[in-house]
C-alpha cells in the first residue's frame, strides 16, 4: 500500500505532485496492546495511536517482528473514523492476550468469514454474506456506499463490477476483548473493473491512473485494491463490527484502444 501510494505520486506531472510533510504519533497517548509469547511464537503487538496529542486515538496499528533481521515492523495501520475502540482483556500486569484469528470456534466470526463478508460489501452491495455477517457501522455502510455509486457512475455508457482480488497477504491478528469476544485485524484484495457498454466508446484515464496507464484510452480498465480492515468480533454468536478499513490502489490494467478521442466512458 506504501509503494503504491508512490508510485501514484511519482506518475503525476511534477506540478500536481504534493510536498512530503513529515508527521508523527502523540506517543503520549499511545495504548499499546502486547501479548505474551512463547519463544517460537512469531511476536507482535497492537498499538492505538494519535496524529494530534490529547485526543483519541484515530487508528489502530499492528508491529510484528520480522524472523530473519529481528527487527520490528509496521505490517497494518486501520483509520478508525471516529469509532471507539474495543476494552481488550488485560492481565493482572497489563499484557493482553493473542487469540487465533483463523478456525477459531469460540468466535462467532474469524478472519476468513470477515474478509469474505468484506469483499461481498463491494462486489453486490453485501446482498450474500455482507450484511448477514457484519451489523450496520460507518465504515460497512461506507463501502456499501461505494458499490451502489460507483456500479452507477457511467449510467448507460459502461460498466463497473467488484470482486475479490488474489490476496497475498493472509496474516491477521486478534486479541481478546473483556467481552469474551475478540478485535481482529486483516488485510483483503479485490478489483474493480470498468468496462465502456459498446464499441467506439473509451475509457480515458485521468492523471491519477498515469502510473500504471500512462494516459492511454482503454475500452476497459481493472484496478486492484489492497486494503486493511479492523472488525469486532463477538464470543459464539451474533454480527461482527468493521470498524474501519482502509484501502490503497495497488495496480491498474486493460486493453488500449486507439488514440482518436471519441465519446467518454
Amino acid at each position: 500500500m506504501s509503494v503504491a501510494d508512490y508510485t501514484e505520486a511519482e506518475g503525476l506531472p511534477k506540478a500536481d505532485r504534493k510536498p512530503y510533510n513529515p508527521w508523527s504519533y502523540d506517543t503520549f497517548s499511545a495504548k499499546l496492546y502486547i501479548p505474551r509469547f512463547t519463544t517460537s511464537q512469531e511476536r507482535w503487538f497492537a498499538a492505538a495511536l494519535s496524529s494530534e496529542k490529547g485526543k483519541d486515538p484515530s487508528r489502530i496499528a499492528v508491529f510484528a517482528e520480522q524472523p530473519k533481521d529481528k527487527r520490528w515492523e509496521l505490517v497494518s495501520v486501520v483509520d478508525l473514523d471516529g469509532t471507539s475502540l474495543p476494552d481488550v482483556a488485560l492481565d493482572k500486569n497489563g499484557y493482553a492476550t493473542a487469540v487465533a484469528a483463523t478456525g477459531n470456534k469460540q468466535l462467532a466470526a474469524d478472519a476468513d468469514v470477515l474478509r469474505t463478508a468484506v469483499i461481498d460489501n463491494f462486489a453486490t452491495g453485501g446482498t450474500n454474506t455482507g450484511t448477514n455477517v457484519l451489523a450496520p457501522t460507518k465504515a460497512s455502510n461506507q463501502q456499501i456506499t461505494v458499490h451502489n455509486e460507483t456500479t452507477r457512475k457511467f449510467g448507460k455508457l459502461g460498466t463497473t463490477t467488484f470482486a475479490g482480488g488474489t490476496n497475498r497477504f493472509k496474516d491477521a491478528y486478534a486479541l481478546k476483548t473483556a467481552d469474551g469476544g475478540a478485535l481482529l485485524l486483516f488485510a483483503h484484495t479485490h478489483t474493480q473493473t470498468d468496462a465502456v457498454a459498446h464499441s467506439g466508446l473509451q475509457i480515458n484515464p485521468d492523471k491519477d491512473d498515469n502510473a500504471w496507464l500512462h494516459g492511454m484510452p482503454r475500452t476497459s480498465v481493472t484496478y486492484t485494491f489492497v486494503c486493511v480492515d479492523a472488525a469486532t468480533v463477538p464470543a459464539d454468536a451474533g454480527p461482527s463490527r468493521l470498524i474501519g478499513y482502509r484501502c490503497a490502489r495497488t495496480d491498474a490494467s486493460g486493453p488500449p484502444v486507439g488514440s482518436a478521442r471519441t465519446d467518454r466512458a
